[in-house]
């Protein structure tokens, strides 16, 4: 705050682009004193009241608090919104007559209130995805171990694999696309009771156990050295580390040796019926099959690069950078997240994730955001205790 008034920083014309973001370090000081903020009240009464109220606390779905919103930022979002480089119609409609002296008024009066505060109760209990992932492959342990790491020969690892892979793998046992042996008639018994959603939760798990990664700790036989031209076969599909080159195809190294020997004999003589894997597994001999598994069950495989959930806490740590401590900004560009309303937060997270809202920034962080972080992200904010911001204008020196 300033003696007289509220001081905020807005920026002029010329420094703005057509997307209403700030185009360069042009910055103009403005004061609003009590009569603006009075000015700003009548015209906020007749224009926005409707739908964010006088007070500034919003009572109608999906749309935002801004009492005590950071008086440039809501400076920046009327004139985008005048623009055209936000679309909404009702905004551009309220909006498109008021002139830009009377977007700053608007925009100091809404700011020179006292923000909203946090739903009454503590921040519902984040429970990770994660901890469902793991639930479901429990089942899974008996044989593959809980961190997908082999054990037992010929049983295969299930670590360092994409999901993709492992979800159409489980598929195949459950419709019998994989010819079924006495070894893994158990596992089409155990899979024909999951749903779609659990094999995808069981894929996560292990794709995800990088803390872990190793290669299966089961005995390798056979003269790892293996020919240019036998490799050769592999490398397209399986990389010459052993790492799958698409998500549907499986990472090999440090697989279990066993399980490679098996399923190569089962590709060349067609008891797994597969147009890639068949006729290159059918020009080898056996000596070929036993260097090659010993080959690439010695490599240590490496991460899918698939990291577990991250909590809300450490969503908001990357997002306290420009939103200020635990969503109180301290940027007048930038909004102040606390306290603002669960339902919007959301909703302005899937929209600049899809694109819809449009934000370079914003869009390569919310890019990465799953529908639980959003609802998760959005309630930690929700529930944190907004402060009004306080700027302080300095001399130059």
């Amino acid at each position: 705050m300033v003696v007289g008034g509220l001081g905020f920083l807005t920026w002029s014309a010329d420094a703005m682009s057509q997307s209403g973001t700030l185009t360069d370090d042009e910055l103009r000081p403005l004061y609003a004193m009590d009569s603006d903020i009075r000015d700003g009240r009548d015209l906020a009464t007749s224009t926005c009241a409707k739908c964010h109220g006088v007070d500034g606390l919003s009572t109608a779905k999906g749309v935002p608090n801004i009492a005590g919103q950071r008086p440039t930022y809501l400076y920046l979002e009327l004139r985008a919104y005048q623009s055209g480089a936000r679309q909404n119609a009702d905004m551009t409609e309220k909006v498109k007559f008021l002139s830009d002296d009377a977007m700053v008024k608007v925009a100091a009066y809404y700011a020179s209130l006292d923000p909203a505060q946090p739903p009454a109760g503590p921040a519902p209990e984040y429970v990770s995805p994660a901890v469902g992932w793991k639930a479901a492959a429990t089942p899974c342990f008996k044989c593959h171990g809980d961190n997908g790491i082999s054990q037992k020969a010929g049983v295969p690892n299930l670590v360092g694999q994409l999901p993709k892979y492992l979800v159409e793998t489980m598929q195949s046992y459950v419709s019998e696309d994989r010819k079924l042996e006495a070894t893994n008639e158990e596992m089409k018994t155990a899979l024909a009771k999951l749903t779609d959603a659990d094999l995808n939760q069981i894929a996560l798990y292990y794709a995800t156990q990088a803390e872990t990664l190793t290669h299966a700790q089961t005995p390798i036989e056979g003269n790892p050295t293996v020919t240019k031209d036998s490799a050769a076969r592999c490398i397209r599909c399986h990389g010459e580390d052993g790492v799958g080159t698409s998500p549907a195809s499986p990472s090999i190294a440090g697989q279990d040796w066993t399980y490679m020997v098996r399923s190569l004999h089962a590709y060349k003589d067609g008891s797994r019926d597969d147009a890639v894997m068949g006729p290159p597994a059918k020009k080898l001999e056996d000596a070929d099959m036993i260097s090659l598994a010993a080959h690439y069950a010695s490599l240590e495989p490496k991460p899918t690069g698939l990291t577990k959930p991250l909590s809300p806490t450490e969503w908001a740590d990357k997002c306290d950078r420009c939103h200020g401590l635990n969503g109180n900004s301290a940027r007048p560009d930038v909004p102040a997240l606390a306290a603002q309303k669960q339902d919007y937060l959301e909703k302005a997270l899937r929209a600049y994730k899809d694109g819809t809202r449009k934000n370079p920034e914003m869009l390569a962080m919310s890019g990465v955001l799953t529908e639980d972080d959003i609802k998760a992200l959005a309630a930690y904010y929700a529930h944190q205790k907004a402060r009004a911001a306080v700027f302080v204008m300095v001399p130059g020196r």
